[in-house]
């Protein structure tokens, strides 16, 4: 007997979403480096955008069997009335088939393939392969934990988890709700048992209908039972997630005059990058914003982005402001620590020294992970003292970027996953 399945299940107006996601698996390094090639062209508010992807015909090519030259074989050729065995026949002036989008006078030709990317699709191959370096145990939110936790009380459940006093107080209020009216009656029958047989002119009678419904009601007390299956109540419990850990990324960038608005639009890149990728890979994640020239602050999103405060450079102010908000409400016991900073590497000149201190004596001692972005090729002094903390940290990262199509290479080489080769 054939077993038949029949898939009856809605496919909504995209009826080929099956073959689409197959196609972008085949094909999926083609498409992440027109992915990459796309982003360097793209403006800050456009990142997030979908895409028009273009593959080289070759890429997409299906192999097939054909006739190779050489060797011996009869053709026959259906309707063939011009030539007979033995005729040559002159090859065609101009070549073969074009292909793609170069020029050909003969033969057809065919474009590269195209097609358009949705938003999430870009997304997600924008940001495959990265994740936070150094994140204890596993991913926020990705294999959350649980914690069992007590939830009341039930009518079913293990024997372990009988809960006894709540059990006998239930059954202890049933019992003396059932049997209440009975004790009372009870009671008055004794009290009136006792003046009848106190009276010497009682009857025997009297008395014996006395006696037997004080048995009766002592027989019906007796039959309730102590104890009943609707009495019992077990200790209830239900599972919390639990994530397994929290991070918190600081976004610390300079605004300082001397990052000209190219410099800026390069650190903005960067962040937004970064905010991207945290808010759509971590549920639990959260992101503290600081901008700082000769004073820093903390701000919010739009403030981070947008703002249009300029001033001198003092950095070390920054760093001041981030290890006391580390030390206020992010203890390094809860929370893995990351930090990303971005700057052209001017800086006030007796600072740099205070910003390498502040640096490895009160930050990265904190931190998973410490990722410093330098908007300018020059290597200034902030350059020159950070320099010599990476020998011993492992965990502190530093790149130059000089051009927009820099950020992201740069940025899947700060964020790549453990073992994953960019």
């Amino acid at each position: 007997m054939a077993l038949q399945i029949i898939d009856r299940r809605l496919s909504g107006k995209n009826k080929s979403v099956g073959n689409r996601e197959r196609f972008i698996r085949r094909y999926k390094q083609q498409i992440a480096d027109a992915v990459r090639r796309a982003v360097s062209r793209r403006g800050i508010r456009e990142i997030e955008q979908a895409e028009n992807v273009t593959i080289p015909r070759r890429d997409i090519s299906e192999p097939s069997f054909h006739h190779g030259p050489g060797g011996v074989r009869d053709t026959v050729h259906p309707g063939n009335r011009d030539y007979v065995t033995g005729d040559r026949i002159q090859r065609p002036e101009g070549g073969g088939s074009g292909a793609g989008s170069q020029a050909s006078d003969s033969g057809e030709g065919q474009d590269d393939f195209s097609f358009t990317l949705s938003r999430e699709e870009f997304m997600q191959i924008f940001f495959e392969d990265l994740a936070l370096p150094r994140l204890l145990r596993t991913h926020i939110g990705e294999n959350p934990q649980f914690k069992t936790r007590r939830a009341g009380y039930s009518q079913d459940g293990t024997p372990n988890n009988l809960a006894i006093v709540r059990t006998m107080r239930g059954a202890l209020g049933r019992r003396i709700a059932l049997t209440k009216a009975a004790e009372r009656e009870r009671e008055a029958l004794g009290r009136q048992l006792h003046t009848v047989l106190l009276d010497p002119d009682h009857t025997e009678a009297e008395a014996s209908d006395l006696r037997a419904r004080i048995e009766q009601l002592e027989r019906r007390i007796a039959r309730t039972p102590w104890l009943d299956p609707i009495d019992l109540r077990f200790r209830a419990h239900q599972k919390v997630p639990l994530p397994n850990s929290r991070a918190v990324m600081f976004c610390v960038m300079d605004v300082s005059g001397s990052m000209d608005e190219e410099r800026k639009d390069l650190a903005k890149r960067f962040f937004i990058l970064l905010h991207l990728f945290l808010t759509r890979h971590y549920r639990q994640v959260e992101i503290v914003f600081i901008r700082h020239h000769t004073q820093a602050s903390e701000v919010d999103e739009h403030e981070f982005f947008y703002s249009q405060e300029s001033g001198g450079t003092v950095v070390s102010s920054a760093l001041v402001l981030l290890a006391d908000i580390i030390h206020t409400r992010y203890p390094v016991t809860d929370w893995n620590i990351y930090v990303a900073q971005a700057s052209d590497g001017d800086n006030f000149s007796n600072d740099s020294g205070n910003c390498r201190a502040l640096l490895a004596e009160q930050i990265l001692p904190l931190a998973r992970y410490y990722a410093y972005l330098q908007v300018a090729e020059e290597e200034q002094n902030l350059w020159q003292e950070y320099a010599q903390l990476q020998q011993g940290c492992p965990h502190f990262a530093m790149r130059k970027v000089s051009q927009a199509s820099d950020i992201y290479p740069v940025f899947r080489e700060l964020f790549r996953k453990e073992g994953v080769q960019t």
